[in-house]
């Protein structure tokens, strides 16, 4: 059996097992959501969003780091090297645990000067806040801890743990929606402390399941000088990157604070909790794709590697397309449906940070194989002005007083500057081919997403409609998108073996 048919279905396999994990994580995060806002109220939401915000601008410092020791360990796991892979989670850990102490102080000191000073926050409100700040700061800390764990799961392709963790954390927060409830002191300091529990019961389940399936993930203090240099070479640009990356999402969220208050911050929650529930289809299906994209890359197979990125991206594209075509359709009536109150803004914010994520997805698979070529230099430079200009045009936008919904607008542009610096980046460093990504991947997408939005236009039942009109306009729309994706959106050979893989689920099924 040749090497691609066995990636492919361990791509399939690691996908289901993401899916599944997806699909629980979504129920409860929709239901939660809706009960921690109505047992919150808006104002409260927004405040919990708007400074948790304010402390992930510290992933500023971390979050360069985090994606170098993702690369570096999937590198090494695609190269079977053990001895390697000891140093560089250990010294991971160790550059982790320091990275972590320093943004602990730097978040602590900064955090409350801006949270006193430059925020909109009720007076009467401020002390939750700066419980909240704390908090917060506190599961930042111990995600950063987290990275080399998490890392080792994904380079190793072992999905199943993130599936079977899942069902811990859902039901953990399943009994923080229970406890605030009942909770006789302030709710908000009550939710951002049960919260920051949940990140140290997981992160502990994570290191037990580590040691006991990977000789390799057994710390000892140790600092590789040579790693340290060639991991803090690979850093120094993504800094930049991930840094304006950061400012961009985090910043516009403080911008949207300053001018508009916290309400609006409550809004931005709801539409992002919306956003992850359905765009964490995709990623999941790029977290079972990426360590592939960069294992091939690790080998020489520039072919495979092109093949795998162009597909995936067309692939994440129908996928997210599936859903968010009939979310954006019938979003007042599921807003309405799921919410007790909808905050000014929402419909608004979930339609544009969906299509955001659409253009996302043509990203991703590229980012991922410029991360594996290591050469990122004229990637990050471009991705530096591109998003800096991006918050300072949200910036003189919001100063104007233009509409609100205007930001996110900005946000859909500038990512598209952003898909193009990236094809150009992997033209020049692994000879990417983009009249194919073009042919095979942009052009179908497209298509699709435009007979789609037509459709949806003519589709009757839009006023007014009951719970029954809802789910019938909703399967009626998927089914359509479906048979678009298949007819127009894939190639022969990817028919042909979505076909395949579909005869022989059900010849195992029958057999059984």
């Amino acid at each position: 059996m040749s090497s691609s048919i066995v990636n492919n279905r361990r791509i399939a396999k690691n996908t289901l097992l993401l899916y599944a994990r997806m699909l629980l994580m979504m129920g409860i995060s929709l239901f939660t959501s809706r009960i921690t806002l109505a047992a919150l109220g808006i104002t409260d939401y927004g405040i919990y969003n708007v400074v948790g915000g304010m402390v992930a601008m510290f992933s500023i410092l971390s979050g360069s780091l985090s994606l170098s020791i993702s690369r570096y360990t999937t590198m090494e796991v695609g190269k079977g090297n053990i001895e390697k892979l000891k140093t560089i989670f250990s010294t991971s850990v160790s550059i982790q645990l320091f990275m972590a102490l320093l943004v602990g102080i730097l978040a602590e000191v900064a955090g409350v000067w801006f949270l006193n000073h430059k925020m909109v926050i009720p007076s009467d409100r401020l002390y939750a806040a700066h419980w909240v700040l704390h908090f917060s700061i506190l599961t930042f800390m111990i995600g950063l801890i987290s990275v080399p764990y998490n890392a080792l799961i994904i380079a190793h392709e072992k999905m199943s743990a993130f599936a079977y963790v899942s069902i811990l954390d859902a039901s953990l927060k399943l009994l923080i929606v229970y406890l605030l409830y009942i909770s006789p002191v302030d709710k908000l300091i009550v939710y951002a402390g049960l919260l920051a529990c949940v990140s140290i019961v997981i992160r502990i389940v994570y290191g037990i399941y580590c040691k006991r399936h990977f000789v390799e993930a057994h710390y000892d203090f140790r600092l590789n000088k040579q790693l340290l240099r060639d991991m803090f070479g690979f850093i120094g640009w993504t800094f930049w990157g991930n840094g304006v990356v950061v400012l961009k999402d985090q910043g516009t969220n403080i911008l949207l604070n300053m001018f508009c208050g916290p309400a609006v911050n409550a809004a931005r929650g709801v539409a992002m909790q919306v956003n992850g529930a359905i765009y964490g289809f995709v990623q999941n299906f790029m977290v079972a794709v990426n360590p592939q994209i960069t294992k091939s890359y690790s080998v020489g197979n520039l072919p495979d590697m092109h093949k795998l990125i162009i597909r995936s991206t067309k692939f994440a594209f129908f996928i997210l397309l599936l859903l968010l075509i009939p979310v954006c359709a019938n979003i007042d009536y599921i807003l309405d449906l799921w919410l007790v109150e909808v905050p000014e803004h929402t419909a608004s914010f979930v339609i544009l940070i969906l299509l955001y994520s659409l253009m996302d997805c043509f990203a991703n698979p590229l980012i991922t194989g410029v991360l594996a070529q290591g050469d990122i230099k004229p990637y990050e430079i471009a991705l530096t002005f591109i998003y800096l200009i991006n918050f300072f045009a949200s910036y003189v936008c919001l100063k104007a007083g233009m509409v609100v919904e205007t930001v996110f607008v900005l946000n859909i542009i500038f990512k598209a500057c952003v898909v193009f610096a990236l094809l150009l980046q992997s033209r020049s460093k692994y000879a990417f081919p983009i009249s194919q990504f073009f042919q095979k991947c942009l052009m179908p997408s497209l298509t699709v997403f435009l007979l789609s939005t037509l459709f949806v236009s003519i589709l009757p039942g839009r006023e007014n409609p009951t719970f029954a009109i809802f789910v019938g306009r909703a399967l009626t729309i998927v089914i359509f998108i479906g048979i678009l994706s298949y007819t127009i959106g894939m190639t022969k050979n990817e028919k042909k073996y979505m076909w395949n893989m579909f005869i022989e689920k059900v010849y195992k099924r029958v057999k059984r």
